[in-house]
């Protein structure tokens, strides 16, 4: 079993985890773009926060930098694709690769510390909560106003446009919509997003690292993907739920087999952990289909 620690540990990352999802849905699900550039904008957003955060300014207006960050390294890669003709993904790799060199400039070294630093989460240390509970609240909020304003923006006009040129851009260019405007818009608000999390991350690990966005990528598809697996997304609400579903249920499935001593498992698996439940994420669905088909065959 999990301690308390740990399983607040598991689902305080979930929940961060869950914005990236959130950033991944935009771009791989609504825009069909394969985006790789969140590699790179994770550990941005972590780097414009802290260096922000130590310079004096206020944490929320350093996360709210953070956020403009991400969405301008989005807006690149879209950019490439759209007015150079690059194809998406190889657009989203040259952008990430490039923002290992931009994030070592921001921060001037690999790593910054912020342990003694005033982030988000220290004024919610005076509300009684226990130490472990306070980055699981704040978080909670953070994550909900995040699908809130989500939802409402999918709904809206522009929302429709974006999902359009997503599901048929030649079709949606027919309407009048400016199919190119709309995905450097939903990249750029994908990694936004993304750069959030990584603020947010930075700021309750107390500490911002140049390599923290290696396989940000991979848990955020596995998020995306559990997440389906268990919350069918028939609608975008359901969609966003199941975004956040799905990175809280790999993060404390992640736990769960690295506290499990009769498994054997260790920190160095965490790779190999991953890949299996991405390929059980991918095939359940499938298994879940077929049964359902052959249960209704029987009963015919």
């Amino acid at each position: 079993m999990l301690s308390d620690i740990a399983l607040y540990g598991a689902i305080e990352t979930g929940l961060i985890y869950g914005l990236v999802a959130f950033g991944i849905y935009i771009s791989f699900r609504v825009l069909d773009f394969p985006d790789l550039t969140v590699d790179g904008s994770f550990p941005l957003g972590a780097a414009v926060a802290a260096m922000l955060i130590l310079a004096g300014w206020n944490p929320w207006i350093a996360t709210g930098a953070a956020i403009l960050a991400g969405m301008a390294a989005g807006a690149v890669t879209a950019l490439l694709n759209v007015k150079l003709n690059i194809l998406n993904l190889l657009a989203s790799i040259l952008t990430m690769i490039a923002l290992y060199s931009v994030n070592l400039r921001i921060m001037g070294r690999p790593n910054v510390a912020l342990l003694t630093e005033e982030t988000v989460l220290t004024p919610w240390y005076d509300l009684g909560l226990a130490y472990h509970q306070v980055p699981v609240v704040l978080f909670v909020i953070v994550v909900l106003v995040s699908l809130i304003l989500l939802w409402r923006f999918m709904k809206s006009e522009t929302g429709l446009a974006m999902r359009a040129t997503g599901a048929n851009a030649r079709m949606a260019r027919a309407q009048g919509i400016a199919t190119g405007g709309m995905i450097v818009l939903g990249v750029a608000l994908s990694n936004g997003l993304v750069g959030l999390a990584g603020a947010l991350f930075a700021q309750s690990q107390g500490a911002a690292d140049v390599t923290m966005g290696v396989g940000v990528i991979v848990i955020g598809l596995a998020s995306l993907i559990g997440g389906e697996a268990v919350i069918t997304p028939s609608t975008v609400v359901r969609a966003l739920i199941a975004c956040v579903a799905g990175a809280i249920i790999y993060r404390l499935a992640i736990a769960f087999a690295l506290n499990a001593e009769f498994l054997g498992l260790q920190s160095q698996d965490l790779n190999l952990i991953t890949a299996v439940l991405v390929t059980l994420a991918i095939v359940l669905p499938g298994v879940r289909t077929s049964v359902a088909a052959k249960l209704t065959r029987k009963k015919a």
